[in-house]
C-alpha cells in the first residue's frame, strides 16, 4: 500500500490504466513469464541437485555413485551466488555424499567413499575459485556505472526545501546493475518571471548522456532567467542541442534528443501553472481532496533536438494550481517499470485518491512503490520532482 491515505472504495489500481498500458503489458507477459519462471528454476537447480542426489543415492544399489548430483550442485551456484551463497551450496553438497556414503557403509568399500568425498570436495573448492573469478569480473563494468552515476549526481543537486514560496523535493534512483547511467535530468530556477523548472531525459546513456544533461541544464538556467516565456526557453535549449550535435558524429549528430517538460509557477502570486511538454511522460497533480489530473499537452510535440522536423511554435498549456496542491513529474524510469508479468507501473492509478502531507513524503511514497512493482531496482533510472503551492499561498 502506498504511504498517503487510502483511496476510497471503488478507486484503486485499475482505475486510470490506458489502454496503451494494457497492450503493451499483454505483448510482454509471455516472454516476462517465461523468463521469471526460467530464472526461478535456474536458482532453486542446486538444491534440486543435492535432494536428487541423496534420493538417488538411498534408492540405487551401492555400485551407483550419486557423487554427480552432488558436485554439480555448486558449480551451478558459482555464477548465481554469492560467495557465501557459494559456500553454503558446497557444504550442503559435501555433507550429503557424507550421509549418503554413511548410509551405504554396508554395501560400498573404503576406497570408493573416500574417492567419492575427495571428488565432492575438490569441486566444491573450485566453485569457490569460479565465484570469486566471476565477482572480480562483474567489479569492473560495475566501477565504470559507479563513475557514470557520481558524474551524473554531481550535476543534479538537490534542490532547496522551499524556493519562492514553494515547498520542493527531488530524487534521482539509479538503474539496476545490469543497466549502465542514463541522462535523466531535472533543475529548478527561482527567476523574474517566477519559478521555473525542467524534468528530462537524454536519449542514450553513459558518460554521454550525462554529458548532454549538464549542457540542457546550463543552457535552462541561463534561458530561465533571460528569456519571457517558455516558449522561448524551449527555443534556447533547442538551438543548444543542436550546437552540440553538430561537434558529434554517427547516430548521435541525427538522431540526439532530449525528451523534456518545463513548468512556470509566475511570481505575481497567481495560482497558475504553465506547462511546456517536449514528448515527455505527462505530469500529475495532486489536489488536497485525493483528485488528481494528468496534465496532457493539448497538441503532442516532439522532443528537444528535433525541432528542424516541426514547424509549430512551443504554446504551454496553462491549468490552475490551487493551494495545498502537488505537482509531480518524473521521468520514463517510473512509467516503464515493470513488474514480473511484464505489466507496466501507471503512477496515476496507483497515487489517485491519496493524500501526502507534503513533496518529500510523495517521492518516497513512490520511489518505494516502483521497488515493491518491481522487484528491486527498476530497469532504467528514474528522475523526479514534486512542488507544493502552501495551503493559503
Amino acid at each position: 500500500m502506498l504511504r498517503g491515505e487510502a483511496p476510497p472504495e471503488g478507486e484503486g489500481e485499475g482505475e486510470g490504466e490506458g489502454e496503451g498500458d494494457g497492450e503493451r503489458g499483454a505483448r510482454g507477459e509471455g516472454r516476462s513469464r517465461m523468463s521469471w519462471s526460467g530464472r526461478l528454476l535456474v536458482r532453486r537447480l542446486p538444491a534440486i541437485l543435492i535432494v536428487g542426489g541423496v534420493v538417488f543415492g538411498m534408492e540405487t544399489p551401492a555400485s551407483y555413485t550419486a557423487a554427480p548430483f552432488f558436485s554439480a550442485a555448486p558449480l551451478v551456484a558459482a555464477p548465481l551466488f554469492s560467495l557465501r551463497g557459494t559456500a553454503l551450496t558446497a557444504l550442503a553438497a559435501l555433507l550429503g555424499e557424507i550421509w549418503v556414503v554413511t548410509y551405504r557403509s554396508a554395501g560400498q568399500n573404503y576406497s570408493e567413499s573416500v574417492t567419492e568425498i575427495a571428488t565432492v570436495l575438490v569441486v566444491a573448492l573450485l566453485a569457490l575459485g569460479i565465484n570469486r573469478v566471476v565477482r572480480t569480473a562483474d567489479a569492473r563494468p560495475a566501477s565504470v556505472r559507479d563513475v557514470s552515476e557520481a558524474a551524473q549526481r554531481a550535476v543534479l543537486p538537490m534542490p532547496p526545501e522551499r524556493l519562492a514560496g514553494l515547498a520542493l523535493a527531488a530524487r534521482y534512483v539509479g538503474a539496476r546493475t545490469d543497466a549502465r547511467t542514463g541522462g535523466d535530468l531535472y533543475a529548478v530556477q527561482d527567476t523574474p518571471h517566477g519559478l521555473r523548472l525542467i524534468v528530462g531525459d537524454v536519449r542514450g546513456k553513459g558518460l554521454e548522456a550525462v554529458e548532454t544533461a549538464v549542457i540542457v541544464i546550463g543552457a535552462f538556467r541561463e534561458a530561465a532567467e533571460q528569456e519571457s516565456t517558455l516558449g522561448a526557453v524551449a527555443g534556447r535549449l533547442e538551438r543548444a542541442l543542436q550546437r552540440e550535435g553538430g561537434r558529434r558524429n554517427g547516430v548521435e549528430r541525427t538522431e540526439g534528443f532530449t525528451t523534456a517538460v518545463l513548468a512556470e509557477i509566475p511570481a505575481d502570486g497567481q495560482s497558475v501553472l504553465r506547462v511546456l511538454n517536449r514528448g515527455h511522460p505527462s505530469p500529475l497533480l495532486l489536489t488536497p481532496d485525493g483528485g488528481l489530473r494528468e496534465l496532457a499537452p493539448a497538441a503532442p510535440a516532439l522532443p528537444l533536438g528535433l525541432g528542424e522536423m516541426a514547424s509549430r511554435p512551443d504554446r504551454p498549456d496553462e491549468t490552475f494550481f490551487p493551494a495545498g496542491a502537488l505537482l509531480l513529474f518524473f521521468t520514463d524510469g517510473v512509467t516503464e517499470a515493470r513488474d514480473l508479468l511484464g505489466r507496466f507501473y501507471n503512477p496515476s492509478s496507483k497515487l489517485r485518491g491519496c493524500r501526502f502531507p507534503g513533496p518529500d513524503v510523495l517521492l518516497d511514497t513512490v520511489v518505494e512503490d516502483v521497488a515493491r512493482h518491481t522487484g528491486g531496482a527498476p530497469a532504467d533510472d528514474m528522475a523526479l520532482l514534486a512542488v507544493q503551492r502552501p495551503m493559503g499561498a
